[in-house]
């Protein structure tokens, strides 16, 4: 249970004139995220809502870290070490980012900060929304000049699944994202059925409208006639990342601010996810009502539904290993476009 004044507790890392991040322990959320553009102007490129009184109450994760297992997992069901886990459903019949009560929903503890550097600790008992093992997850903020840096790690007692990325949500200038330009480095996606869990097959992307590697508009994107676009109304689909270890898997610029952000990670996928669900229910820190086109989330995780699928890349943290990922979200400007 956090205080009055927990609730109130804001960490500012890093200074003008390069980038500045707002951290709340509720959630170890990324509140805002102060960029200067290539046309001159300081802006927060993040959306989300006021504060913690408006997250508790949201169910978008505007800027949380996500976990234990970021995305789906069909029916809440998996087995660990040949012994069946349910886990509780809050998508549908669906699991979804970590259950009814989530990382995004607990207070996390600060347990080291400096001027450009926050680092957050939370610890999930054993049973915790059905996994198995008591997990120690910190998620650590810096920020580098024009590159926020978040590495997440977690630990076990026991065989469990881990899977957290950071739901922040983009808008580059403060106009909705339709007008922005995305680009994914990625040359095949995870099919996913009405529900948005995962076939098991890993298509190509090539002749497809989900082929991304191209830079194209999101609004046409999130509008196209494909099945799998009609089924999740728009983009909400897991990408898997060209390469391996820490490299470029996303890549998302303004015209209008001149503005561009890189999304490096050492994670096998990036979750591509245009706000379809956004519906007018939660008020923004600019006072308007948030709906889909207002922002972008691209998430780097391990892949939807993973300990069902044995050909997706393995979630399972066993006892006196350390689950590792890296986010960097990277900004430069274009002062001639």
């Amino acid at each position: 249970m956090s205080t009055d004044e927990d609730r109130n507790e804001i960490i500012t890392i890093g200074r003008a004139p390069g980038v500045e991040v707002d951290v709340l322990p509720y959630g170890a959320t990324l509140q805002r995220m102060a960029v200067t553009g290539g046309d001159g102007e300081r802006r927060d490129v993040l959306v989300g809502v006021a504060g913690e009184d408006e997250l508790r109450s949201s169910t978008a994760y505007f800027g949380s870290t996500v976990g234990r297992y970021a995305n789906r997992i069909e029916d809440g069901r998996l087995d660990i070490d040949g012994q069946p886990v349910q886990l509780t459903v809050n998508d549908g019949t669906n699991h979804l980012h970590g259950g009814t009560d989530g990382f995004d929903s607990r207070h996390w503890t600060v347990v080291e900060r400096s001027a450009n550097s926050v680092e957050l600790e939370l610890v999930s008992p054993d049973g915790d929304q059905g996994y198995p093992g008591e997990v120690r997850a910190r998620a650590q903020f810096s920020v580098t000049d024009d590159t926020v840096r978040l590495q997440l790690t977690a630990t076990t007692t026991a065989t469990t699944v881990v899977n957290l990325t950071s739901h922040a949500y983009f808008d580059l200038d403060g106009h909705g994202i339709d007008n922005h330009m995305v680009q994914v480095f990625a040359s095949s996606f995870t099919p996913v059925d009405h529900s948005g869990i995962p076939s098991g097959s890993i298509d190509e992307v090539e002749g497809t409208v989900l082929d991304l590697r191209s830079p194209g508009r999101v609004g046409d994107l999130a509008r196209a006639s494909h099945p799998q676009l009609l089924a999740a109304r728009g983009i909400d689909h897991n990408y898997v990342v060209d390469g391996d270890g820490l490299r470029r898997a996303a890549r998302l610029s303004s015209i209008r601010s001149r503005t561009t952000l890189e999304l490096w990670t050492d994670q096998p996928g990036v979750q591509v996810y245009t706000g379809n669900f956004l519906n007018g229910s939660d008020l923004s820190r600019r006072g308007t009502m948030l709906r889909q086109g207002d922002g972008i989330a691209l998430e780097p995780q391990l892949f939807p539904d993973g300990p069902n699928h044995p050909n997706f890349p393995s979630a399972e943290l066993h006892p006196g290993e350390t689950y590792r990922s890296v986010i960097e979200w990277k900004f430069s400007v274009d002062p001639m476009t």
